[in-house]
């Protein structure tokens, strides 16, 4: 198991070096001027190289990467060519938004995806599973940007003009100022998420239901006797998970990367909105340590999901 963990671990930063590498290349190799990107276009030669050599840019390319990567061992993203912050600043000021958003969504959409795709397998072809069937494909076929409108139009709006201010339009309080009022700014975006998202998890967890239900071993313990809640829970659930868990992973490692429309949606300042900002601004410091930080989290993620195989499904070998 060690070996397995330890092997995994060394391709994961073999991921990340490549990822930055490419962040690299792509910002100060590519052809482009930055200095004069932040000098502005009507500043002088001067200025642009003072600039220059202010950010270390007038450095070799060799040096400037060794410098990058050396600062980026030590978890040291630079700073704003905007502003001036340090960018790690800004990333420990935004990812409390995006984490609570993603987990919190990720939570809800499981609940709901699991618990409608069991139903749906429990009852083929029947009144429920044509139902849940249906809400998958609608759902499905959502875009985000437009269910979190219209969540906003009828659980805010029309409900705000009614007299219930139940749900806030935008903005984010932090879970340690109000755990309720936290919930309250959030569970709009949870639900705009997890509603897009479950209907994914609700047709796979269908599927592979199915799939389990009809193997030999689940008939067999049909036979001896077994409850059928104990079969579908104890047999079936623990075997048609697995395949969820690689969707899992990369599903939540992409929301911990910025869930742009549905923060640009609700107004929440995380990682999400800083990057389209950044991109606007060509801050690219801070654009750099939200595609690093995305690939993190996706390696990280499914660097969960292998050990998670191997506690969920005793067939998987890690020897």
């Amino acid at each position: 198991m060690m070996r397995f963990l330890l092997r995994r671990i060394g391709f994961a930063f073999l991921v990340l070096w490549i990822v930055a590498t490419g962040v690299f290349a792509l910002y100060f190799v590519a052809p482009n001027n930055v200095a004069r990107t932040i000098a502005g276009r009507q500043a002088s030669e001067q200025t642009v190289a003072l600039v220059r050599a202010r950010l270390g840019l007038d450095q070799p390319i060799g040096t400037q990467y060794v410098r990058f990567l050396g600062r980026l061992a030590h978890g040291d993203f630079g700073e704003s060519f905007v502003n001036s912050e340090p960018v790690n600043d800004i990333i420990a000021r935004d990812i409390p938004v995006t984490a609570s958003l993603a987990i919190g969504g990720a939570l809800l959409w499981l609940l709901i995806g699991v618990t409608s795709g069991m139903l749906a397998a429990t009852r083929p072809r029947s009144v429920a599973d044509r139902v849940v069937t249906g809400f998958s494909l609608i759902f499905y076929s959502m875009p985000t940007f437009l269910l979190g409108e219209l969540l906003l139009l009828f659980l805010f709006f029309r409900l705000t003009m009614a007299g219930y201010p139940i749900f806030p339009p935008s903005g984010y309080i932090a879970l340690s100022e109000s755990p309720g009022e936290w919930a309250r700014h959030l569970i709009l975006p949870w639900v705009t998420i997890a509603l897009v998202t479950a209907a994914a998890y609700s047709r796979l967890t269908r599927a592979a239901m199915l799939d389990v239900l009809g193997e030999d071993y689940i008939r067999t313990a049909r036979s001896k006797g077994i409850s059928e809640r104990r079969v579908t829970y104890r047999h079936g659930l623990r075997a048609a998970v697995a395949p969820l868990l690689t969707t899992l992973g990369m599903d939540v490692g992409g929301l911990l990367g910025g869930a742009v429309l549905v923060e640009q949606v609700f107004g929440l300042p995380g990682l999400g909105k800083e990057t389209v900002q950044a991109i606007t601004t060509q801050d690219l410091p801070v654009i750099m340590a939200t595609a690093i930080l995305a690939a993190a989290a996706v390696v990280v993620a499914n660097l969960v999901v292998d050990l998670g195989y191997a506690l969920v499904d005793p067939r998987v070998r890690v020897e």
